[in-house]
């Protein structure tokens, strides 16, 4: 990594130092507060909400959590986006040792905090930052802290990331393949943004040191080795890996091979720019009459095969402000108007492919507005589901190989969701 940082900060909501730990003696605790200066200028405008702030040849980098700041300060040319990782890694240490990362709780653990900040950073460069590795030598409570502890193999073999003498009696591994699906329709009802974000979630109890292989309906890949895929082969962009991914052996081969950290993470994560079908198509006809009643006919139709059913529905129709006495009728599931929100919620808890549901409500509007008043700004209908069994991109698990030198037997399991992401449709 490029330059280093001089010095990492924790500070409270007002800006005061509540930690710092100084790596490299070019930067003071003083220019913490030069930096708050600065943040606080910036704060009100709007154009200018960056993670970076830059002043007097120092480069800050900082990340808001609950009520505390987060930030690196560095007189080198470093990369800004690997020292943010880092911050979000760190929050994800903190609130493994206390719960919750707050102001409170760096108080009353302040020797702990100092001796993660010595272990996870050194002259400025970011070392190994996986909590459950990191537990195993650095105890909260005191009377184990008293104990000579010897660093766990993990901290200086090259898997960083997975501790040795790990045992389950029974092995298994859970594979979620989940994808997000992103939609912008207009009020004409093009579609302005289309893409899918998917990851690849992974839960492993596996015994030892196993050497895990990936096999994805990948073009590049099947391409390579001659072969036509079942079904579709799908082009994957924008590919990030967790760290645990030899990336030499991907880029070779496209074999996607890897020893798994334990428990729960993500291991892989991408994204498809294609033109996606709303799985899930609304249409609105909102009639008003004279001023005081509102009428909203909604059709709400499944867009997919129909041996896929989606799940939890949920369909946020806007209605005005001060609409009161709601009179609504369903064809299936149930619409509850939610004042909070400005909104009528309608949810349907099975959505089979290829059907059409409809929706009809009445609403009073007992506020007299001027006829020359400004239209009221119209949020969009937000749409929420879940697909088990299914994804857009149709991206397929070839294979899942497990291989331990013991040579015991593993089940491994695999399981297809899509959802909703920001799902939105301008069309009231």
């Amino acid at each position: 990594m490029a330059g280093a940082a001089s010095a990492l900060f924790l500070l409270d909501i007002k800006g005061h130092v509540l930690i710092w730990r100084d790596y490299r003696g070019d930067v003071t605790a003083a220019q913490a507060e030069r930096f708050f200066i600065k943040h606080l200028e910036k704060e009100g405008d709007p154009q200018s909400q960056d993670p970076v702030v830059y002043d007097n040849g120092i480069t800050y980098m900082f990340i808001q959590h609950n009520n505390v700041y987060l930030m690196t300060a560095s007189r080198q040319n470093c990369n800004a986006t690997s020292l943010l990782l880092f911050l979000h890694r760190l929050v994800d240490v903190f609130n493994h040792y206390f719960e919750v990362l707050e102001e409170e709780s760096l108080r009353d653990n302040f020797v702990v905090v100092y001796e993660l900040l010595d272990e996870i950073m050194d002259f400025g460069f970011p070392q190994y930052t996986e909590a459950k590795i990191l537990s195993e030598f650095i105890k909260t409570d005191a009377y184990r802290m008293e104990v000579t502890q010897r660093p766990p193999m993990a901290v200086t073999n090259a898997v960083s990331w997975r501790s040795e003498g790990i045992r389950y009696k029974k092995n298994e591994v859970f594979l979620d393949v989940v994808e997000s699906v992103n939609i912008l329709v207009n009020s004409n009802g093009q579609i302005i943004r289309s893409d899918v974000v998917g990851a690849l979630k992974m839960r492993t109890y596996l015994t030892g040191m196993p050497e895990c292989k990936l096999g994805l309906n990948d073009r590049v890949l099947l391409e390579a080795q001659g072969r036509a895929a079942k079904g579709k082969a799908i082009d994957l962009d924008d590919i990030k890996f967790h760290q645990c991914v030899r990336l030499a052996r991907f880029e070779n081969d496209r074999t996607i091979s890897f020893i798994p950290p334990d428990g729960a993470f993500d291991l892989m994560t991408y994204r498809l720019s294609t033109q996606v079908k709303p799985l899930i198509w609304v249409e609105a006809q909102v009639e008003k009459h004279s001023r005081s009643r509102i009428e909203i006919m909604v059709k709400a139709r499944s867009q997919f095969k129909e041996r896929s059913t989606a799940t939890n529905v949920e369909i946020e129709l806007p209605v005005p402000s001060d609409s009161t006495n709601p009179n609504v009728r369903t064809s299936m599931g149930s619409a509850a108007y939610a004042p909070e929100r400005d909104a009528l919620v309608w949810k349907i808890k099975s959505f089979p492919g290829n059907k059409e549901y409809m929706l009809r409500a009445e609403f009073s509007l007992p506020s007299i507005t001027a006829e020359e008043a400004a239209p009221e700004r119209k949020a969009p209908i937000r749409v929420k589901f879940e697909i088990p069994y299914f994804t857009v991109s149709g991206i397929q698990v070839r294979y899942l190989k497990i291989i331990e030198k013991s040579g015991y037997q593993s089940l491994p399991w695999v399981r297809y969701i899509t959802m909703a992401g920001e799902y939105e449709l301008r069309l009231m």
